[in-house]
Formats: structure tokens, sequence, C-alpha cells
């Protein structure tokens, strides 16, 4: 081999290597990007519910598990929500989780609850998204949903929503998403006090 080609071929593989190391590179330091495009605050697409499919409606499934009857479980990376009802069984919802870097886990209580509630961006997501209202009072339009059920002292919330095509998917900022008829149907089951059990990973 000449040296002339050794050299070009020297070139080649620094190039090849520059360019695999550049997507690692370009993400340092960067929001990280949620699985869809969320719906924008204020857009009502409740009516899409209808579209939500077979395997992230609302159902009773074979659950084993050492929780009490009543125990909220979250399992992130599944992205399901389980209701524990006993003897194996647990009703299970589908749910949309924060996008990868806002995911986070824990036991805590649901402190309080609310029906259509009001929605107040905290200030990390301000930050994050300026464009966002700093409040936004309850309705079909709201992030919130529905209904709310709020998780200790966090922010985080599992909560309703406007968009129900996001259900199954990474999208938030950390709280927990389901169709308004679920969150509905898990309010009037879970009073305060209900343990709260986030697994991730």
């Amino acid at each position: 081999m000449t040296d002339q080609f050794m050299r070009r071929l020297t070139a080649l593989a620094l190039v090849a290597l520059v360019t695999a190391a550049a997507p690692a590179a370009a993400q340092y330091g960067r929001i990280p990007q949620p699985t869809m495009q969320d719906v924008d605050p204020g857009i009502d697409d409740t009516g899409r519910d209808v579209e939500l499919p077979p395997e992230l409606r609302r159902q009773s499934v074979f659950y084993r598990s050492d929780y009490p009857p009543g125990t909220v479980i979250v399992n992130t990376n599944d992205r399901f929500l389980y209701l524990i009802l006993g003897n194996n069984v647990a009703l299970r919802y589908g749910i949309g989780v924060g996008r990868d870097g806002f995911q986070w886990g824990g036991i805590h209580t649901i402190s309080r609850k609310a029906e259509w509630p009001d929605w107040t961006p905290p200030p990390e997501m301000i930050q994050r998204q300026p464009y966002l209202p700093r409040w936004m009072a309850g309705g079909p339009g709201n992030p919130m949903g529905a209904r709310a059920l709020y998780i200790g002292t966090t922010v985080y919330r599992i909560h309703g929503t406007n968009a129900p095509q996001t259900i199954g998917q990474a999208v938030s900022s950390g709280c927990f998403r389901l169709v308004n008829e679920d969150i509905t149907d898990l309010y009037g089951r879970v009073p305060v006090g209900t343990k709260v059990v986030v697994q991730h990973r």
C-alpha cells in the first residue's frame, strides 16, 4: 500500500469517528425530547380518547404483589398504573409518563384530590418553557384534565389530560396522565392517604 493510500484511509477513519461521536456530544446539556409532541394548553383533544388502543384502556389484570389492596403502583417503564384489588388482581390503566430526564421513583401518599383542577405550572417548568401560561382555570382544555391526585409534597400529580393521544407516551415533566374517563374512575376509588409506589427502572 502506498503512503498516500494509507493517509486517505486514516483520514476517512477519523471522519467516521468524529461523525459517530457528534450526536452524543450534541445531546449534552440539551433538554430531553419527548417521544411525541405534546398538545398545547387550551387545546381540547379529549374526544380523541376513542382512539386509545385496547391495551391502554382500563381493565382488570392478573397482578402479583405484596402491597395491600388499595395501593397505587405506577410503572414508568411499562407506562401503566395499577390499583391493587387483592387476590392477585389489579385494575390497570394506561398512562403517559415523564420523558427521559424527568422520570423518577419513590413511595409517597395521595395528599390531596381535586375535580377540574386549575393549573399553575411550577417555576422549573416555566423556566424551561417560558411561553406557558402562569395559570389556567380548570376545564376541558386544561392539561390537568378532569381530576387530579396530588402526590405527597412533590410537584407531581396523577391527573387527566386534554390530550388522550399522549397516553402510552413519555411526554410530561414528571406527572402521570390518564384519559379523563380513567382518572375519574380512579379518583372515585382512591382516598387521600393512599400509598403511591412509583417504580422507575
